[in-house]
């Protein structure tokens, strides 16, 4: 028996590795003859170098760039075979990254996730995969493509300071200066986020809130991002503000492609295919996948019914294993999974669960299977 191991992180105790390996364990004391892969998955969020690296054999790296709030920040990111380099732009940007009490997204920028794209690019990489989950910024991507070169200048003729504060100023884009290396590379944003630059969908109105704006920032910050796409539509010709996911992640999504030529591409499809995932699922017997919650929002682009929709096309059948299950989880039945095993086995705090949860994804994968040998034997007989 080949069994497939697919999950995406459980976000505040294990990686979607060790979230593999657990299940692996539990998995081998009911079926220790049974034959196991692991693909660690992502949907472009936190997770998502861990998950291509692990699942194509890369290696990973770390630079020291510029962080959300102008400090010095070390930032991993992985280099894949075959010239592919992975970032998280979480890992230059991310929420994380900056104190509660000091989030603020007129200030914070995505400088960082340019000098990624410079690291990966010196390093050869022709082609590169961004995940833009789990931002601080709301620059529209400003900040990065100051880093690979690209002049933004107020009417006086000033290059603008980092952040969002100064971007209602832009008079002047100047592309002339940028890194000849990024025209050469191929950029695919992985994200699952379809709000466009601006608006009352865009990315201040949606986002801004959790990252530090009140009221009034959002309606700033809003504004500027309008006056930056139609300076650059003005001055450039290039018009993305209303492309699906230009929004994401505080408008770098826009960024990238304006100035990058990048392709926006759902998440965890991406995932998948950067791992190859068909290829296991051909010649598998079982898929189990999981995250840290399964319920009615999981049908929208997360890791369980990403991975079970690709296992239905080879017949195949599908466990999820998760720690919570919410309001409305029994509609990914109709996507793919068969049936979802929560890890709490008994009642507890959230605190209590994290603190066990190894011991716990492997006592669940072990109760799965033992099941599963019930199922065998009745059919056998």
């Amino acid at each position: 028996m080949k069994i497939l191991i697919a999950p995406d992180s459980f976000k505040g105790s294990n990686s979607s590795i060790e979230v593999a390996s657990h299940i692996e364990i539990g998995i081998r004391r009911v079926f220790p003859e049974a034959e196991t892969v692991k693909i660690p998955i992502a949907d472009g969020g936190e997770g998502t170098v861990e998950a291509l690296v692990f699942g194509g054999g890369g290696t990973f790296h770390t630079a020291e760039v510029t962080g959300p709030m102008g400090n010095p920040v070390t930032a991993t990111y992985g280099v894949l075979p075959g010239g592919t380099g992975v970032i998280e732009m979480a890992a230059a940007s991310g929420l994380p990254l900056v104190a509660e009490d000091e989030r603020n997204p007129m200030l914070t920028t995505t400088f960082g996730v340019g000098e990624l794209i410079l690291e990966v690019l010196n390093r050869g990489c022709t082609n590169i995969v961004i995940g833009l989950g789990g931002s601080a910024t709301n620059d529209g991507g400003v900040g990065m493509a100051q880093a690979l070169g690209v002049s933004f200048k107020d009417k006086n003729g000033v290059e603008l300071e980092l952040g969002a504060s100064g971007i209602a100023e832009l008079a002047t884009v100047d592309v002339s200066a940028m890194n000849p290396k990024v025209a050469k590379a191929s950029i695919v944003i992985a994200s699952d986020v379809n709000s466009p630059l601006y608006g009352p969908s865009g990315a201040s109105a949606i986002f801004g809130p959790q990252k530090g704006a009140d009221e009034d920032m959002v309606i700033e910050l809003d504004s500027a991002l309008g006056h930056l796409a139609n300076t650059v539509k003005a001055q450039l010709g290039v018009d993305m503000a209303d492309i699906s996911g230009a929004g994401a992640a505080g408008g770098l999504g826009y960024g990238l492609m304006a100035f990058c030529g990048a392709k926006m591409k759902t998440g965890i499809e991406t995932i998948m295919d950067s791992v190859e995932i068909n290829r296991h699922l051909s010649f598998c017997d079982l898929v189990i996948t999981g995250e840290g919650r399964i319920d009615g929002q999981s049908v929208f682009g997360k890791v369980p019914v990403g991975v079970a929709k690709r296992a239905k096309k080879y017949g195949l059948p599908v466990l999820a294993i998760t720690g919570g299950i919410g309001s409305g989880a029994e509609a990914v039945y109709e996507h793919g999974v068969d049936s979802i095993i929560s890890i709490v086995s008994e009642p507890m705090t959230l605190g209590k669960a994290i603190s066990k949860s190894e011991a716990l994804l492997e006592e669940t994968a072990e109760r799965a299977m033992r099941l599963l040998k019930i199922g065998m034997n009745i059919w056998r007989a």
